[in-house]
């Protein structure tokens, strides 16, 4: 009885019935690779990416699959062709990915993410583009606030199975991070990084050879550029203009006749300590001199119309750097003090500061008083006036944000990009020219940081002179008082070399910014900024030329 109970069929119930009928359903769950076309066209598919676009705010391109148990509960998701989410990852935040991404199963993405093309992700890594608060011992973690720097990763990039990649890291095209390393800093690009915390083991093509350090590497970047720079320099003077006359691009790609011009092929040479091999100085002086406004001190554009006060014209204003360094290279000074800014009294240049849109074009209002600052230094120095530079001082030191250390508020369109810009602009000519401290030296670099990350480091149409000098420059002045997160700072002065100093063009120098055509104001930015990245890691001295103007760190001599 018993054996005829045992070889008797048993009642099958309909989850099992289906189990048997179709015993590879889940099998895309988990060798998501072997989808097909059919597969990715299925309608039942093609409704999963129609919901995860309404409910996951998400935008695919041709080719993309997601797994039937894939988790996607992103507030924003951008997925490039070809790749794909495997079951039972969880995909959160606000993620893009490129083409031919790889999720595999019980992969975990959080947060704030850029990935790059090509990029395998194996099972169980967790790529963490935010974090916990923890400084305040007074409120428990799970109350602090969330921080969010977010995390970038270059094309063909390898992450194996169980690595973990903390909040704020980049990592360099073609890099491979070895299974169950924590990536907590920065992977130069085609580095195999491993180990808790992870470091570089070797690179990839120098099989057992020793690995070179991120500053030998820098080095050699530099000293190649530099040769370049050192035989070309001259010719990039040449294409734009000789003997005083120069045309050239400005920052939005118009050429326009402009001071500037003249002012930038001066500081180039003077950089290259030639400027009196490529000037005729008595003849360039008196032509610099002549800019002057007799009135109020300032450089208009001859050539340029103006309307209103001249103190409202940025270019006016601008020209005071330009013109006012332009001469001290040459080894001269204005003719007259900048009378705009040295016959008011402290109540009227209060007014003018607290009068500037400082919630809204902080970036302007910085440069107003980059200008401000320039024109007290001149008359300083040269005609023994500037006494307002106390009352700027006094005034910039009781309106410094302590909680951003900046001045002016970010807005909704560009976060901190505007007060950072502004901040440079601020500081370059008021606390670098004359030496003295900014008020709150951490939380600018933080601030600094945050827009960097935010911006993701600056690339594509964002990538251009103004964006990374602005970055740079308020670092390295910051350090000068601090050690706050000076490793992130040479990390980023290693990616700024590593992505500018191949971008100079024989007989044109560097354009300004992504997509423009070569020019002086760029060439001269460049330039700069490549010298304060180069300080920053202890490399200057290999370089032929060094910024001697506008763009100088070094204090101006009273």
């Amino acid at each position: 009885m018993d054996r005829e109970r045992e070889s008797s069929p048993q009642p099958v119930t309909k989850p099992e019935a289906e189990a048997v009928a179709r015993p590879g359903r889940h099998r895309l769950d988990f060798l998501t690779w072997e989808r097909l076309p059919s597969d990715i066209e299925d309608e039942t598919h093609r409704k999963r990416l129609r919901d995860l676009e309404t409910y996951a705010g998400a935008r695919f391109a041709e080719g993309v699959f997601i797994a039937e148990n894939a988790n996607i509960h992103t507030d924003r998701l951008v997925m490039g062709a070809a790749s794909w989410i495997a079951g039972h990852a969880l995909v959160r935040g606000d993620v893009e990915m490129g083409e031919n991404v790889s999720v595999n199963p019980y992969a975990c993405l959080s947060g704030k993410l850029r990935i790059g093309n090509g990029v395998r992700i194996a099972s169980h890594v967790s790529i963490i583009g935010f974090n916990h608060g923890f400084d305040d011992l007074e409120t428990p973690i799970y109350r602090q606030p969330l921080t969010s720097l977010g995390i970038v990763i270059g094309d063909d990039v390898w992450i194996g199975a169980n690595a973990v990649l903390l909040d704020g890291v980049t990592v360099g095209r073609g890099a491979i991070i070895a299974a169950g390393a924590v990536v907590a800093k920065d992977v130069p690009a085609n580095a195999i990084v491993g180990g808790v915390p992870a470091r570089v083991v070797r690179m990839r093509g120098t099989a057992t050879s020793p690995v070179e350090s991120p500053e030998t590497v820098a080095e050699r970047h530099l000293l190649a550029f530099d040769l370049t720079a050192q035989e070309d320099w001259r010719a990039v003077l040449d294409h734009y203009g000789k003997d005083g006359q120069y045309l050239s691009a400005d920052a939005g790609g118009t050429v326009a006749p402009r001071i500037r011009h003249l002012c930038d092929a001066i500081e180039i040479a003077s950089a290259f300590g030639a400027e009196s091999e490529r000037f005729d100085k008595a003849a360039t002086i008196a032509r610099l001199q002549s800019y002057q406004d007799e009135e109020t001190g300032l450089f208009p554009d001859p050539d340029q119309r103006r309307e209103g006060l001249l103190r409202d014209d940025p270019t006016a204003l601008y020209n005071v750097l330009a013109v006012g360094y332009a001469l001290e290279c040459l080894s001269a000074a204005p003719l007259r003090p900048v009378d705009l800014v040295e016959k008011m009294d402290s109540f009227q240049l209060v007014e003018w500061l607290e009068g500037l849109p400082w919630s809204t074009r902080a970036w302007h209002s910085g440069a107003t008083v980059d200008a401000i600052g320039t024109a007290l230094y001149l008359n300083a120095r040269y005609f023994g006036g500037g006494r307002h530079r106390h009352t700027l001082f006094g005034w910039l030191a009781l309106n410094a944000d302590r909680t951003t250390g900046l001045w002016g508020r970010p807005t909704e369109a560009e976060g901190f990009l505007q007060p950072v810009n502004g901040f440079y602009r601020l500081t370059r000519g008021s606390h670098a020219q004359f030496g003295l401290p900014v008020p709150y030296p951490e939380t600018a670099i933080n601030t600094v940081l945050l827009n960097y990350r935010q911006h993701d480091g600056f690339s594509g149409k964002s990538f251009n002179a103004c964006n990374l000098l602005d970055t740079i420059h308020p670092l390295m002045l910051c350090l000068k008082q601090t050690d706050h997160r000076r490793e992130e700072a040479r990390q980023i002065a290693r990616s700024i070399l590593d992505r500018i100093c191949g971008r100079w063009m024989a007989g044109g120098g560097f354009a300004f910014a992504e997509g423009q055509g070569q020019s002086l104001q760029g060439t001269e930015m460049w330039l700069s900024v490549i010298w304060l990245a180069a300080d920053c890691l202890g490399l200057s001295h290999v370089l032929s030329f060094r910024p001697r103007g506008i763009h100088r760190l070094a204090p101006a001599l009273l």
